[in-house]
């Protein structure tokens, strides 16, 4: 086969984007070493992975399974021994939706006018003795620093 194309290799495996997921991982194993099925002609690895598949001389099922153990990682479930982790006996199990009243905490329910009224008792209704509330005097001066200098 002088040359292998797309539509070689569509009636063993449909549906084209398939296709070249199972080309390039094929194309990969060769590079890393698997045995090619076809004599290579000093062609690519590529084209040597789609002329095997064209030539029906490894199963598409078999690249399928291939590909698909390649991207499963390894992932063991570790089930929990019943020595390790014992259980609680029942009576000290906690019920889930039956809350004891007794046990909850009280809170304090306070409403906005008393909020209200509770902070305007600990502002300062006088103002400061330095001169006024906001620490500065009329010339847009601290006060505090040459007071003797004005008259």
């Amino acid at each position: 086969m002088a040359r292998v194309t797309v539509e070689d290799c569509v009636d063993k495996v449909p549906n084209r984007f398939e296709l070249v997921l199972l080309a390039a991982h094929r194309a990969r194993s060769i590079a890393n070493g698997s045995q090619v099925t076809i004599d290579p002609e000093n062609d690519k690895n590529p084209v040597i992975a789609l002329r095997e598949i064209a030539e029906k001389t490894i199963p598409p099922d078999d690249m399928r399974e291939g590909l698909i153990h390649s991207i499963q990682k390894n992932v063991e479930v570790d089930e929990p021994e019943a020595a390790a982790a014992p259980s609680l006996p029942v009576d000290r199990r906690p019920v889930l939706g039956r809350d004891d009243q007794s046990t909850d905490t009280v809170v304090d329910v306070i409403t906005e006018e008393q909020l209200l009224r509770g902070m305007e008792s600990l502002t300062p209704t006088e103002p400061s003795a330095n001169g006024g509330g906001s620490g500065e005097s009329s010339s847009g001066r601290n006060p505090e620093v040459g007071r003797g200098c004005w008259a």
